[in-house]
């Protein structure tokens, strides 16, 4: 629920016109599980109708320890009779990109699971997430159900409502893997030709937040690059150098015809409120174009 008074966070962010890119949350390797039920404010910790919290506890314990994210998953719509426990192990770094697939009998399996993927087979299709954790956050709820549904419709195979992204106030978020892209406001447009256009091996630049794998630094390069050239391509402009300095990135990406550097200043934003439940402001950072040249 919101602060009496308040507009919800995406609306407010909206209104700000807080820019998207650069924003992508953190993760270079991802396990996404099966809780069909309700989910509480942490859906592997608060949702005992779903799951026992100490046993989501020790799953997402040892997910983390491992160095990788974790969310929950559920198809959209009404929840099965009996439930299912499917599992999705991804790898999201540049070169490496794979998705696994599998499904246990009961979640204490979820315990056991090889956190390579090798327990289950490799996917021939992606896996779209986008969030629809009400518990969290109400924008994820009105603006990610929606988007799921139009997605659903004509992917149905592949789509998926999870469980929190980060980034709310950008809501409606979505996670496409393996490779790791991360959207947002995407029930502002055809989120469904979001999807079309991934399967040509596109993005939209308009509502990339970037790639999970990546640094910061480097999702809002590509943004400027991709903006400035029109290459909308999801292989292309790979980073080949990073350097800071004084309150400056350079970044260096790999161009058809030769490098692109990007410098960006580097700054904090005025303190904002992101997620609706939010009651102290704190700042954030942004990026910004100074220049961009290629050779």
């Amino acid at each position: 629920m919101t602060i009496s008074g308040r507009g919800p966070c995406s609306d407010q962010s909206l209104a700000r016109d807080d820019p998207m890119y650069g924003t992508a949350s953190a993760g270079s390797s991802w396990v996404l599980l099966e809780l069909c039920g309700g989910w509480g404010h942490s859906a592997f910790l608060d949702s005992p109708a779903t799951i026992d919290p100490g046993l989501g506890r020790a799953i997402v314990a040892r997910v983390e320890k491992a160095g990788m994210r974790i969310a929950a998953i559920r198809r959209h719509g009404r929840r099965p009779a009996t439930p299912r426990w499917r599992w999705f192990v991804a790898q999201s770094g540049l070169g490496r990109e794979a998705l696994y697939r599998g499904e246990v009998h009961d979640p204490r399996e979820y315990l056991e699971l090889a956190l390579d993927g090798s327990d289950g087979e490799l996917c021939t299709e992606p896996l779209v997430a986008v969030c629809a954790h009400g518990k969290h956050d109400q924008c994820c709820a009105v603006r990610g159900r929606g988007a799921t549904a139009a997605i659903a419709e004509k992917y149905p195979e592949i789509t998926w409502e999870c469980s929190h992204l980060g980034g709310d106030r950008f809501a409606a978020t979505m996670l496409i893997l393996p490779e790791g892209l991360c959207y947002g406001r995407v029930d502002s447009t055809d989120s469904a030709e979001l999807i079309r256009l991934y399967l040509d091996g596109r993005v939209d630049n308009r509502f990339l937040r970037g790639r999970t794998s990546l640094p910061h630094a480097v999702q809002a390069a590509q943004y400027f690059a991709r903006q400035i050239s029109g290459d909308d391509r999801i292989a292309a402009l790979a980073p080949v150098d990073v350097t800071h300095a004084d309150g400056t990135v350079r970044v260096v990406l790999h161009g058809d015809s030769g490098p692109v550097e990007v410098t960006l200043h580097e700054a904090l934003s005025e303190p904002l409120l992101s997620q609706c439940t939010a009651r102290v402001p704190g700042a954030v950072r942004i990026f910004t174009l100074a220049t961009i040249t290629s050779t």
